[in-house]
């Protein structure tokens, strides 16, 4: 008996076009306007702000009904696409923001259409993925056999690194019992006072508290000071409480410094914790045979975190988190419920292989834009990008010492430079406001886009180099800009 024509509205639930050429037409325009978006990034201002007409478009009732996907597409075009972060234009160098490229793009397209739930399971996505992780344990010089994940970015990737060095030296069973354990000490982990702030979200998500965190003093690199972090980690095993992890830094946020990464594994054995490194934009340096050197020793650690986004130019989001030992992320995160249970064969065969790596058990195919990037640029190419990015930084350290008006705040280890505008007799609190304003300056007149710090109390402004697009003129009209911009702020501050 045909019970379908008891269903209301049967043969008109699917969502598929109802015109499937005049979709195919739109998405050709789609991808040429995206081509042309990319090509002519360099005509348009590095950002803008959202003009109160475009915001007052964008407020709108919820839409009961739906339109055209051309219409759609028009309104998106002209109220959206042009008002962008800014981070793909050659001088946006604020924050650490990648560019991404058009191969990635398209990658995220085919990857949203194949819609791959990539927990793992017998299908091509997970395939890719388990490719990809033992292509980037190889490139950070980890072991092929590492155990590895692709995650949404850096915070998530040194979440999952913290939490499998807590289950690996915790010392009890933290995951059955928790911090409720009888008698379970004080957990404590280590990292120089440059950590970036994803440590505070992670000690309080994992119900340790922000102080379980120990922020260890840094010397006159911006690097961790090591004789003074096994000071605190003994004074802490005297009163009681566990070390459990030591976190090295990869290119911390604000000057690019790399740790000592071979004294950090040397302190970590001594007293037998995990070295965990966060290398969100610096452990990609090991890419290129001209900077690999700068990151020597990152391949001692148990575990390690880096972005793929920043400095390997892929789209958002993409972040990877890697440990060398193989069963300790699902030590870590494994679960056996019933409906999650592998097969001998069928589709379920590995089923969760990846979600018992991490805490997501519905993931994308991130790996894709990852596996056509690599396919598509090479190693080499995108790996000659990154050290070019770090010739940049030191042509612009150059420009600035050669300026009698500027300064930098920081030594230039990797791609990031800090500097500043000075003026003979001026006191911290005016250079602190003139230089602030300048930085707005900047930003606002859409030639280029630093952003700012503050070093050892003293406003900077921060440049950070991912671009592939970056040139050096591009530097040398950043530093003309400043100098220009600082003479009319100072007589708009009255100063």
């Amino acid at each position: 008996m045909d019970l379908s024509s008891r269903i209301p509205g049967h043969q008109s639930v699917s969502l598929d076009p109802e015109d499937w050429e005049e979709t195919r037409t739109t998405a050709h325009r789609m991808v040429d306007d995206m081509i042309d978006y990319l090509s002519s990034v360099r005509s348009r201002p590095a950002w803008q702000t959202v003009p109160p007409e475009v915001r007052e478009a964008l407020a709108q009732d919820l839409p009961r009904q739906g339109t055209s996907l051309a219409s759609v597409y028009d309104e998106f075009r002209d109220t959206i696409l042009p008002y962008p972060t800014g981070n793909l234009h050659p001088g946006f160098f604020g924050w650490v923001m990648g560019t991404g490229t058009f191969t990635g793009a398209m990658a995220d397209a085919l990857a949203a259409t194949m819609n791959a739930h990539v927990a793992g399971y017998d299908q091509s996505a997970s395939i890719v993925e388990r490719q990809v992780i033992e292509w980037l344990s190889e490139l950070v010089g980890f072991p092929r056999t590492s155990s590895g994940l692709l995650v949404s970015g850096g915070t998530m990737a040194n979440l999952n690194g913290v939490a499998v060095a807590r289950q690996e030296k915790a010392g009890f069973d933290i995951r059955t019992h928790g911090l409720q354990a009888d008698g379970a000490p004080r957990l404590r982990l280590y990292g120089s006072a440059e950590t970036h702030s994803w440590i505070y979200k992670a000690c309080e998500l994992m119900g340790m508290g922000r102080d379980a965190f120990r922020a260890v003093p840094v010397n006159s690199e911006f690097q961790i000071d090591v004789e003074a972090c096994r000071h605190m980690i003994e004074a802490d095993r005297e009163a009681g409480d566990r070390p459990f992890c030591l976190l090295g830094t990869v290119g911390s946020v604000n000057t690019g410094a790399i740790d000592d990464l071979h004294a950090l594994r040397q302190l970590a054995d001594e007293f037998g914790l995990w070295l965990h490194l966060d290398g969100a934009f610096g452990a990609l340096a090991a890419w290129s045979p001209e900077t690999k050197h700068l990151v020597d020793g990152q391949e001692l650690a148990d575990s390690i975190a880096f972005d793929l986004h920043k400095w390997g130019y892929m789209p958002y989001d993409v972040g990877c988190i890697l440990t060398r030992h193989s069963s300790a992320q699902d030590q870590t995160f494994g679960q056996k419920a019933s409906y999650l249970s592998p097969m001998s064969r069928g589709l379920a065969v590995g089923m969760t292989y990846f979600a018992d790596k991490g805490l997501q058990l519905t993931r994308s195919f991130r790996a894709l834009k990852v596996w056509m990037s690599l396919k598509e640029q090479g190693v080499d190419r995108i790996g000659h990008a990154i050290s070019r990015n770090v010739e940049q930084a030191r042509y612009l350290e150059q420009l600035i010492l050669a300026h009698p008006d500027l300064e930098t705040l920081a030594p230039v280890s990797l791609n990031a430079v800090c500097y500043r505008v000075v003026r003979p007799g001026w006191q911290e609190e005016a250079l602190a406001s003139l230089n602030e304003e300048v930085l707005l300056r900047i930003q606002e007149s859409g030639s280029a886009v630093p952003s700012h710090t503050y070093l050892h109390g003293r406003f900077a402004i921060r440049v950070c180099i991912t671009n592939h697009r970056t040139q050096l003129t591009d530097l040398d009209r950043l530093v003309s800009d400043t100098v220009r911009h600082a003479h009319d702020a100072a007589a708009a501050l009255g100063l």
